[in-house]
């Protein structure tokens, strides 16, 4: 993962290059960290803002793709099969119902995956 400290890092080498005083360089590099903190700030002041909002359209935008992951998830899977073998027990020919792709397993996956990195967060005292 690229976080902020690999963008600190990154930054360091330009300075290493081009500031070669000591003193500057500790001043460019405060100066970096500063800048950097403020924008990490302001991101998390745009999140805090975003799902403090009373409107489900701006604060539930993330779990909104959980929502939607699961409906089509539970189309595919549950409702259209079911459908289906509906259709031949009463022996009626039902239209096939349009199929989702099946990248929603990866859709899936990832979410699951970043929950667990929020929980490996959490567990590790990163987040509060």
């Amino acid at each position: 993962m690229f976080g902020i400290d690999d963008a600190i890092a990154a930054g360091l080498k330009v300075l290493d290059k081009f500031i070669p005083d000591p003193a500057e360089k500790a001043k460019a590099e405060s100066e970096l960290r500063s800048t950097l903190l403020a924008w990490d700030q302001g991101q998390m002041a745009v999140n805090a803002a975003e799902a403090a909002n009373a409107s489900v359209f701006t604060s539930g935008w993330r779990p909104s793709i959980g929502w939607i992951c699961s409906a089509a998830l539970g189309y595919q899977y549950v409702v259209t099969p079911l459908l289906m073998w509906g259709a031949q027990i009463v022996g009626h020919p039902l239209p096939v119902p349009p199929r989702l792709d099946d990248s929603l397993w990866e859709l899936m996956f990832g979410m699951l995956g970043m929950g667990g990195l929020r929980t490996f967060e959490k567990i590790k005292g990163v987040t509060k």
